[in-house]
């Protein structure tokens, strides 16, 4: 059966190749030694990974080219960095450093997404108002909008907001010439204290003193929100050591944090 082509900047994904664990291994002790194709070969056969890390933003980003090709960029940083005493996989090692490339990518880069029936809304809204107030000499109320376009007073609301720009927090709101005050200065999380701030720094720290392999798990874990089925397929061990190394690591940090 004929595999089906779906193209993404400019790859053939159906054609991609996968390297085994020994072509991996035999790739990066080439590069090691200064094999000036290894490098290419290894992007090459782990295209497969940024892929897969994709499919958590499908359906939420226009362009997934575009991320395609940052995940490339995060791949790369990770073969360069990624050494095989680390004693992990590489796609442990790549995988945090690839989905950082990208978060980072979407939120330094993309803007808030409003979807197209929102823009629609807002798009007759702000036209009926200008009718109607050239027609009336008066600019008409969110109720009289509303009914006109056989909306809720909501959904009027809403969509003209969604057209409004975001507005940083450090956006500076007064100086009187003296100490200038910001956005933030104003805002109160009531969710979030003094506490809270202390305790994930004291997690900060005590991820820092746990073991690589268990510091990867923890990570694979709760923060990209793999199985232990799945890390234990990825690191080679069964899904008991993958518990029990995921155990003594929750230990250690609970320990170090309170």
């Amino acid at each position: 059966m004929a595999r089906h082509k779906v193209e993404i900047s400019g790859v053939n994904t159906a054609n991609i190749k996968v390297l085994s664990s020994k072509e991996m291994e035999e790739l990066f002790i080439k590069l090691k030694n200064g094999d000036p194709f290894a490098r290419n070969d290894l992007v090459q056969g782990n295209l497969k990974l940024v892929l897969s890390i994709l499919r958590k933003f499908s359906g939420k980003v226009d362009n997934l080219d575009d991320l395609f090709q940052i995940g490339c960029v995060g791949l790369l940083k990770a073969i360069d960095n990624f050494d095989l005493s680390y004693g992990v996989k590489f796609s442990t090692y790549s995988v945090p450093m690839i989905l950082g490339e990208i978060k980072r990518y979407i939120r330094d880069n993309n803007s808030l997404r409003v979807s197209r029936s929102v823009k629609d809304i807002a798009y007759k809204t702000l036209k009926l108002k200008d009718e109607l107030t050239v027609k009336n000499g008066k600019e008409p109320t969110i109720k009289e909008l509303a009914k006109e376009l056989e909306l809720t007073e909501f959904e009027i609301i809403n969509s003209l907001d969604a057209l409004k720009d975001p507005v940083s927090m450090f956006e500076p709101i007064y100086n009187d010439g003296g100490d200038t005050i910001y956005l933030y200065d104003q805002l109160e999380d009531k969710n979030t204290s003094s506490k809270d701030w202390d305790l994930r720094l004291a997690l900060d720290n005590a991820m820092k003193e746990l073991k690589p392999r268990e510091k990867d798990i923890i990570n694979e874990r709760f923060i990209i929100g793999k199985t232990q089925m799945e890390i234990s397929e990825e690191l080679g061990i069964s899904q008991a050591q993958v518990s029990r190394i995921e155990k003594n690591a929750l230990e250690k940090i609970k320990k170090l944090i309170i």
